[in-house]
């Protein structure tokens, strides 16, 4: 192996590595788990589909790479995202949020309903390793800002009751 070759490897762990240490949450994926229904045989994601998925994960501040599992495997040694060396066979991509430690898990889990193309591998999120069942159910749970708006919701509806109710006991006393 050249030192170019050796100093390239070490770039892009030294990379992996100050993604993952700034992150809150990190997402591995199979990416080429789509069947042909005639042929049968394994087909990976279109460009056009590779496009619009890393606009969406753009969109909701999630990086998106695709890395060799053998420099994913050595960047993750001796941090918290270490368990997803188990899942690091195979193609393999890796997500990672900075701000919303559900957006990669929501934002692909669309993306796979879509497409039909990908899985789930496994992931860590705020230290805590989940499987593909795991990061299926955090898939699931709504966005901070959806959950604001929804308790936001909740506490407006009964105050808005109220404001009517004394208004129609004004309005009653008024006549």
């Amino acid at each position: 192996m050249s030192v170019e070759s050796q100093k390239l490897k070490a770039a892009i762990i030294d990379e992996i590595k100050e993604k993952l240490e700034k992150a809150q949450s990190a997402v591995i994926i199979d990416y080429m788990t789509g069947k042909d229904e005639k042929t049968g045989e394994v087909k990976g994601v279109t460009v056009e589909e590779a496009t619009a998925m890393r606009k969406q994960l753009r969109d909701a501040n999630v990086d998106y790479s695709v890395y060799k599992n053998t420099l994913i495997a050595k960047a993750i040694e001796g941090t918290k995202y270490e368990g997803l060396k188990d899942v690091l066979s195979g193609p393999s991509a890796l997500a990672v949020s900075y701000d919303d430690a559900i957006a990669p898990a929501r934002v692909l889990a669309g993306v796979m309903k879509q497409m039909n193309k990908m899985n789930f591998k496994a992931g860590v999120v705020e230290g805590i390793l989940y499987d593909e069942k795991g990061c299926k159910a955090l898939a699931s749970i709504p966005s901070r800002n959806e959950l604001i708006a929804k308790f936001m919701g909740s506490i407006q509806s009964p105050v808005g009751k109220m404001v009517r109710t004394f208004q129609a006991i004004a309005d009653s006393k008024a006549e």
